[in-house]
């Protein structure tokens, strides 16, 4: 099976972005300060202040497993966690999110759980929950079906924005575990486990090791802030090179968004353990592997580079060796 199976067309959408570059870019003036394809935007008010970092998402087709499971905080725990992981790779820390909410009709006993979510991943994340809008729209969703979108804002200071510049050949490449799924790849995920595997949401198949199948698919997407906070303080942030955060695209289409021209990144895909679920999926699913690693993190939910400086660092928080940045070729490939 392939994404597109599932009805998500990746290059259909990479192809549609880079159509509408230059409609974007013509909304830009000096303050803009980073290129399209950036995890997040960076916006320099005043010149030679601090940076605003601002990046929005969803979480996508989860919201139909947690519709699925009754079980409505998770999403929004889900939905900061991610967008702080996409402003972080770039070296920012978060100031605030604004949420929104959009359903058939409101029931009265799922916002405030959604709510919820978004006000503890704010407070595990040290930021405010500012507002948000809640949306009806009968025609448009069907009954009990909603969605869930987030903007996060946060600030850096210009000598220590990462843009990937620093990243040079010879560079260690770790990752820092993930919890499963995180937000990405959902449809081609309920594709295999409720269409070809036959599963249902309270299933407990051999893969997952004891955990149903709602446990799986909505464990909570983690936030990195913490290691890479510790990070810093221990090695300095001139030690931190980059970070890919693997989201839609997976590993090929992430990483290479931080890597600098002719410059490529070799992975060995065996030197992690990855959750029950990713085995269930490429088993069940009978993907190869090239479409599981574009498709989804596979245990891998934070890519970090590094010289000898921040190895160390990086071991102490638990940070898998996975590869090494490498000269020209493919700007990644895995072994598998």
């Amino acid at each position: 099976m392939k994404y597109s199976d599932s009805g998500v067309d990746i290059d259909a959408a990479a192809r549609a972005l880079a159509r509408s570059k230059e409609a974007v870019r013509s909304t830009w003036d000096a303050r803009v300060r980073n290129e399209i394809g950036a995890f997040g935007g960076l916006y320099q008010p005043t010149p030679g202040g601090p940076l605003l970092v601002a990046s929005v998402d969803g979480v996508g087709t989860k919201v139909m497993i947690a519709r699925m499971a009754g079980v409505y905080d998770t999403v929004g725990r889900d939905l900061v966690n991610h967008c702080v992981d996409d402003i972080l790779v770039q070296g920012a820390e978060p100031l605030f999110f604004l949420d929104y909410f959009a359903t058939a009709r409101l029931e009265e006993d799922v916002l405030p759980q959604i709510i919820s979510g978004f006000a503890a991943g704010c407070r595990h994340n040290g930021c405010a929950l500012l507002g948000g809008e809640t949306a009806e729209m009968p025609g448009v969703y069907g009954p009990g079906e909603f969605d869930l979108a987030g903007t996060i804002v946060g600030q850096v200071e210009p000598d220590h924005v990462l843009d990937g510049s620093a990243i040079t050949a010879g560079d260690r490449v770790w990752g820092l575990p993930s919890s499963g799924l995180h937000t990405n790849g959902y449809s081609l995920a309920r594709k295999v486990v409720f269409d070809e595997a036959g599963l249902d949401i309270d299933s407990v198949p051999d893969e997952l090791e004891g955990a149903t199948v709602a446990e799986a698919l909505l464990a909570v997407h983690v936030s990195y802030l913490e290691p890479v906070r510790a990070f810093w303080a221990e090695c300095g942030r001139g030690a931190l090179h980059g970070m890919a955060h693997i989201t839609g695209g997976g590993f090929y289409d992430n990483i290479p968004r931080v890597l600098p021209g002719g410059l490529g990144v070799h992975i060995d895909a065996r030197a992690w353990e990855r959750p029950g679920i990713f085995r269930l999926l490429k088993e069940r699913g009978k993907i190869d592997d090239r479409e599981m690693h574009r498709v989804f993190n596979m245990g891998i939910g934070l890519v970090l580079f590094t010289g000898p400086e921040g190895e160390d660092c990086l071991r102490g928080l638990g940070a898998i060796p996975i590869g090494q940045v490498t000269v020209g070729g493919e700007p990644v490939v895995l072994d598998f």
